[in-house]
């Protein structure tokens, strides 16, 4: 299998507070890596190194065989190839859904007017908006946010989706609206981590699932391994607090 991504013993620190340590995690194309945890385990800041949004203090991390770290790497252009989904959309509220899907395809693809617009409007019915590209996001529900932002990150045409808890912000009718954009684009064969506390999406999307806590990558197995038979203490009690509510 060809791999996408490459952490290697990363370490970070804010400050004198280490948030991850050592972490060793490959990523294959295809693959679809759930990582999972209690709140501060560092799965979020892990996720935002992937692509240079969260800077290493040692370790290296590899994207498509380019260094995330060196200098010479042009991070824009990776970030394009990495489409990320926020927890709070990340949306421009002065301009419209379509003028959203739009912008990084001009400004960092160099794509016409034309050809980002069929690209953006091709997208918007893919996640069921089509109705809705003349709309600014505040006259959009919360679910509607997130799945603009998910077709602006696809109109980049990227080879890996991070996406860090993509349906915590969300009403609990939201979520399943969301949840469906990600488990068809898993289908479609897109590379994809998502950081998230939704076992069932993990349960039925996740190739892998990574449980970390206090900054360690604790365990990273099969999806049927670690709901069957986690191998850890902390994974076990973290799936009796979170399946049993």
């Amino acid at each position: 299998m060809t791999q996408v991504v490459r952490i290697e013993n990363v370490s970070k620190y804010y400050g004198a507070v280490q948030v991850l340590r050592g972490c060793n995690l490959a990523i294959n194309r295809g693959e679809v890596v759930v990582i999972c945890g209690p709140s501060g385990s560092g799965k979020s800041t892990l996720v935002k190194t992937i692509n240079g949004l969260e800077p290493i203090q040692s370790g290296r991390i590899t994207v498509d065989d380019i260094d995330i770290g060196s200098a010479r790497s042009n991070l824009p252009r990776l970030r394009s190839r990495a489409g990320m989904v926020f927890q709070s959309f990340e949306l421009f509220q002065h301009l419209t859904v379509l003028q959203n899907l739009l912008l990084a395809q001009e400004k960092v693809l160099g794509r016409g007017r034309p050809e980002s617009e069929a690209k953006a409007r091709d997208l918007l019915a893919r996640v069921a908006l089509q109705d809705h590209a003349g709309k600014y996001p505040t006259q959009l529900s919360g679910g509607q946010q997130q799945r603009v932002a998910i077709a602006r990150a696809l109109c980049m045409d990227p080879m890996l989706m991070l996406f860090d808890e993509p349906t915590s912000a969300l009403d609990p009718e939201m979520i399943n609206e969301v949840l469906d954009v990600m488990t068809t684009l898993a289908g479609d064969g897109m590379t994809m981590v998502v950081v998230t506390h939704e076992m069932n999406f993990a349960r039925k999307v996740a190739d892998r699932v990574v449980f970390m806590d206090k900054g360690e990558i604790v365990e990273d197995g099969p999806r049927d391994a670690f709901f069957s038979n986690p191998q850890s203490i902390r994974a076990r009690d973290f799936l009796a607090q979170i399946i049993g509510h």
